[in-house]
């Protein structure tokens, strides 16, 4: 009986689990298991399109299912940029070509579209060069980000591996204050957990609290599962949810369930009745505060983007902007996610509201966030964004803060971040501060990578940087990801890493880089990688990696190594690493220190011998 009983737990599942066996072939999979998925919905944006076309150009690879395969131009969808202009041409005449339905300029947000189109739904699969594709979850569907090279397989195969990420469970209790938003409560998440404490495990959300919440909060709060390290946010869809599903996907739609005896790494239970209205300081997601009390001027502001440019969220922000004007000297812009929603704000009045305002609107796609679209900050402009990403750089030179569509417009109006109960009825005069008494002076962080070579055992030079959070807009800044070729990759290296502009003269080929937690974190370019391969770097050691940023790496053949005690190495720059790929055993040769950490995974063996996933 006790081992009948033990059977069935071990072939219980979480959500992610059940997607993952069902799209695998399998009739059940566990935590660390490495599955070859089959991938419903298989998406290349502008930006990491031309990479993918390139992929598959040079290898002379066909494509698995035509139907299945879409581009979104999203990030430029102006075209303003000619790189991206080019690449965008280059992709369309690509999709002539063999047949590729594409989502143009006029539609907007990819992520959004495969909601709105039906392509996705509860229990479905997609990936997408976006690395907010787990926004899905939103819908109770398996969505990720992946680098060019993941995609480009992903197309030809129709499939591609992906390692069964641990679940744990949040469960939501208590009552919301009505003035708080799914923003805010995205915002605490990202304060009490941070930016790796969930790092690589699947999120289920539970409780009375999730029930209520409205497909739009849902796409909210998913959304950042990315600034939250994890793999995905994922929500058991409700009766809203499966009824809009139907209607955009022409089938019926039954939602995969957790089983009630499934095996979570982790359980939380939090009151949201204890939530507070929150912003993100600069530079960091998950750097959350309250309001400030003291008066924090603006230059910009922006309202938008796959975490606010839903209806609710225009709707939002037109209750605040009604009857009232920009404050002068700030610039807002609105950008609705996709063109429904831009017709929907239309035909509601919406659009009036926000031009009698003052606000500039763009037509659909990421705008700010992408800082493609609508423009970007200068170096000491002060922004405040319904984003998802504030990393430094990733809008511009300026600095950027995050909050809700209410206190986005509301600080708009004002001129200073406030909430929509406290606009001054008189406006405020702004006073001037220097550079030295901005009040928004964010540490700034370090990191570093390193290349591959095919022994199994290697040894190089420490570059010893013990900082966490090292996102790819600090690796390889977004302003040259239109390179395509790897050689020209190298020399941009760090160039958005403070104490680390010149980090691509200074190293040599043949060095090690160790670092901290959750290094390239962030988005899911393939050139935060090939970087580091570009310079003859030999190695990444970090405590945690990124997500998306691992994949990349061991797709690429660029060996990456967790550990976890990394301060037990008694690093110095200099010091001399010794590492073996098989046995996991590192070395500080200098000091004679050996820690143990996990070999490659078969996997990651056969990628790395076979100088990459090609």
């Amino acid at each position: 009986m006790a081992i009948f009983g033990y059977k069935q737990q071990l072939m219980s599942m979480t959500v992610i689990e059940k997607i993952l066996a069902s799209h695998s072939g399998r009739d059940h999979v566990v935590p660390g298991e490495i599955v070859d998925v089959v991938i419903d919905a298989r998406v290349a944006r502008d930006f990491g399109g031309a990479n993918v076309v390139k992929h598959l150009e040079d290898n002379h690879l066909a494509i698995d299912d035509v139907s299945c395969t879409f581009f979104t131009f999203d990030c430029n969808p102006t075209g303003s940029d000619q790189k991206y202009a080019a690449n965008q041409h280059k992709c369309r005449m690509f999709a002539q070509r063999v047949g590729i339905k594409v989502y143009d300029i006029d539609k907007g947000i990819g992520t959004h579209i495969l909601m709105e189109e039906g392509l996705c739904y509860p229990g479905s699969t997609a990936v997408s060069t976006d690395s907010h594709a787990n926004i899905l979850g939103a819908v109770g569907a398996f969505g990720q980000g992946m680098g060019d090279k993941d995609i480009a397989v992903a197309w030809h195969k129709g499939s591609t591996w992906f390692k069964v990420p641990s679940s744990v469970k949040i469960i939501l209790e208590g009552s919301l204050d009505a003035h708080l938003t799914a923003k805010d409560v995205v915002l605490n998440l990202l304060d009490i957990f941070g930016a790796s404490t969930l790092l690589g495990n699947a999120i289920e959300m539970d409780g009375e609290a999730v029930d209520k919440l409205t497909l739009d909060q849902r796409i909210t709060i998913a959304s950042m599962a990315t600034e939250m390290g994890a793999i995905i946010i994922l929500f058991q869809p409700n009766k809203e949810v499966i009824r809009y599903c139907e209607s955009r996907s022409r089938r019926k739609v039954e939602p995969v369930l957790a089983d009630k005896d499934a095996v979570y790494k982790e359980v939380y239970r939090l009151d949201v009745s204890k939530f507070t209205s929150r912003i993100s300081l600069p530079g960091k997601p998950h750097d959350t505060s309250e309001l400030p009390e003291e008066k924090v001027w603006i230059d910009s502001a922006f309202i938008g983007s796959c975490t606010n440019g839903r209806i609710e969220d225009m709707r939002a922000a037109a209750a605040v902007l009604k009857g009232r004007v920009v404050a002068e000297g700030v610039v807002l812009k609105i950008v609705p996610a996709t063109d429904r929603v831009w017709q929907r704000c239309l035909e509601e009045g919406l659009i009036g509201i926000f031009k009698k305002s003052g606000a500039l609107v763009s037509n659909a796609g990421c705008a700010g966030c992408a800082a493609g679209q609508v423009g970007q900050n200068g170096p000491g402009e002060i922004t405040v964004s319904t984003g998802n990403r504030n990393f430094p750089g990733k809008q511009g030179q300026g600095e950027v803060y995050l909050a809700s569509p209410s206190v986005v417009a509301a600080t708009a109006v004002a001129g200073f971040i406030t909430t929509a109960e406290t606009i001054p009825e008189i406006p405020e005069k702004r006073e001037f501060r220097g550079p030295a008494e901005d009040l928004s002076k964010r540490k700034k962080e370090a990191a570093s990578a390193s290349a591959s070579q095919r022994p199994n055992e290697i040894e190089g030079r420490a570059w010893y940087i013990p900082t966490d959070n090292v996102d790819t807009d600090m690796i390889f800044h977004n302003r040259h990801l239109s390179i395509t070729d790897i050689t020209e990759m190298g020399q941009y290296t760090f160039g958005n890493l403070a104490g680390y502009e010149d980090f691509a003269k200074k190293v040599k080929p043949g060095d090690i880089v160790v670092t901290g937690k959750n290094f390239g974190s962030g988005s899911s370019r393939q050139q935060a990688v090939d970087c580091f391969i570009s310079l003859g770097v030999q190695c990444v050691v970090a405590e945690s990696f990124g997500a998306i940023y691992e994949r990349n790496a061991i797709n690429a053949a660029f060996p990456i190594v967790s550990l976890d005690r990394i301060a037990s190495l008694k690093l110095e720059d200099g010091d001399l690493i010794r590492l073996n790929f098989e046995t996991g055993a590192i070395q500080n040769a200098t000091k004679n220190i050996i820690l143990e950490s996990a070999p490659f995974s078969d996997v990651q063996m056969e990628i790395y011998q076979n100088n990459g996933l090609f």
